[in-house]
Order: C-alpha cells, then structure tokens, then sequence
C-alpha cells in the first residue's frame, strides 16, 4: 500500500506538567501508523536535545527518519500550551524554529508523486522557505489534503485561498467555514448551505467540517454525510482533530465508504480526547475495543434530496 505524507511542523508542547511530542501534521502521521498504514512525514528539527529528542519518538513510533531534516542554524520547534477551565488547548508558538525551514529535495519529489495522499496545513507555510518547499510538492501530489488548522496570528488569506484551490479534500471547523464564507462574500444563512457552497467554490472533492460535541460532515458533489459526536469524559482536546482526520484518512486507504470513515473518524477522535496529549501510547486493539463500545451513527443524504 503506498504511504501517506505529511508536510510541516513536528515540536514539543510544553505543557504545565511537562513536554509531549506533537505538531498537527506529525500527529496526523503517528495516528495513521497506529491504524496500520504507513504514514511518512516531511520537516525538520534543530541540531539540539530537542530535536535529538524528537528524532528518538518519531523512530519509536515506527515512522521513518529520513525525510525529517536537522538543521543546524535554528532550534527545534516549541510550543506553550496551556489549557483553560473547558479542557480547550491555548497555544503561544514559538518563531523562528526548524520547521521554518524545510528546503527542498529531490528525493521528496518521488517520494509525494508516488503517495496515496498528501496531507499539510496552514501553519507549516508561515515561512517562505517552507512555503516554496510545500508548494513544489503540491505541485506533484496525486491527492492533495488541506486541513486549515488556523493558528493566530499566522493566518495569511491569501495562502489559504491559494491551499484551497489546490486541493482535492478540505477538513476544516465550524469557525474556519465562516471565515472562508466571509473571505469569499458569501453570508452564512445555514450550514448545510454553507458546506455545499465551499466545496463547490473551490472545486473539492470533498469537504470536511468538524463540530465538535456536534459531530461532524462530510460532503461531496453527490453525497453529504453528517456522523453525530461520540459522549466521552474529555481529558484534553489537543490532537483531536488530527487524530479524526488520520482515522478518516486510514479507513479510504483500506478502501472503505466514506460513511464508515466518518465514523471511525468520530470514533478515533473521541478516543483521543479521553486521553492527555495528542499522540498517547496505545494500541490498535485497545482503539478498536472502544470503538465496539461506542453507537456511533451517520446518516447520509443525497444532495438532491438535501434541497427539498
């Protein structure tokens, strides 16, 4: 089965009690090679303890090394998290680091063409090194998945819109569809409105948007699919959505509908956020016994049946 790459920051998140290794691409990778499919990553790392550090969990996590760059000029990438009394994660992410600087090799090249999917974000392209980089790559990878993952103050319109129109799946929140909808002069007046009108603006394949305790939706040009959200006592949120993102992800690759990848999307972020950090210890088994345990329901509506 061909790999899944993904594209930009890998970091430590300093949190109160401690540092867990995270960046939303790398957790997207770890959760992917923890459903059994070989989820590669692209970025870089500081020539320091940090990055020495991080370089040992990535091996750990059975992910291959090669592609994750060390550079000697910058430090590994760090983030403050903090979370509030909602269990919400706040994060202050610290610039310059490592993963600003992704140059380009051409041995990615190869490595992207021959993908079965390539996931980034927004954040990995706040520098212009990274961005050049990220945008060759682009240019190369069969299906290209854009999860927005807005991260103030690092939002530059005129990237994501250029993101948008280069990709083929788009997850994104709530929040996230609102601001594209403004962005593009279009009021919201109702969601499912709203949802069918962004994908066909940029031409998706597919569009996700995350709700939170409210579920999920997921919609194409003939399918829109809502999943409700899973009731699990919440330790943390940090990761959640790229723990739901890898499971979709993991679930097409093995040639599944896309209404049970809905679902073990819910399933895999739910399990998630029972947990504290973004990529915890655990196993195939151990996600599939709670999922067992958990009704996870969706229901899919075709779009012409969606407009009566």
């Amino acid at each position: 089965m061909k790999p899944i790459i993904c594209f930009g920051e890998i970091l430590w998140d300093i949190f109160p009690a401690g540092k867990k290794i995270g960046g939303a691409p790398f957790n997207v990778a770890y959760h992917l090679n923890k459903m059994g499919i070989d989820g590669r990553m692209i970025s870089c790392v500081g020539n320091d303890e940090l990055g020495k550090e991080l370089i040992e969990k990535v091996k750990e996590a059975s992910i291959p090394v090669d592609e994750c760059q060390i550079n000697n000029k910058y430090d590994t990438g760090t983030v403050i998290a903090e979370i509030d009394k909602n269990n919400e994660a706040h994060y202050t992410i610290v610039e310059p680091v490592a993963w600003d600087f992704i140059e380009w090799k051409q041995e990615y090249e190869n490595l992207v063409k021959n993908s079965q999917g390539f996931v980034f974000g927004s954040l990995g392209s706040r520098n212009n090194l990274s961005k050049s980089t990220l945008i060759k790559l682009l240019e190369v990878a069969p299906y290209k998945i854009f999860d927005i993952n807005l991260r103030p103050p690092y939002i530059s319109q005129v990237s994501i819109i250029e993101f948008m129109k280069k990709a083929d799946l788009v997850k994104m929140n709530k929040a996230e569809l609102r601001l594209l909808l403004d962005w593009v002069g279009k009021e919201y007046t109702e969601e499912e409105e709203a949802i069918k009108y962004i994908r066909r603006c940029f031409s998706l394949d597919g569009l996700i948007v995350t709700k939170g305790s409210k579920g999920a939706v997921y919609c194409n040009q003939d399918q829109y699919i809502y999943s409700e959200a899973i009731q699990v006592e919440i330790k943390d949120t940090v990761g959640s959505g790229d723990s739901f993102l890898a499971g979709f992800l993991a679930k097409r690759a093995q040639g599944f509908s896309i209404s049970d990848s809905i679902e073990e999307a819910i399933a895999l972020g739910a399990f998630i956020t029972n947990h504290i950090g973004a990529c915890p210890v655990y196993d195939l088994e151990e996600f599939k016994k709670f999922k067992m345990n958990k009704n996870i329901k969706s229901t899919i509506i075709k779009e012409d049946q969606a407009k009566k």
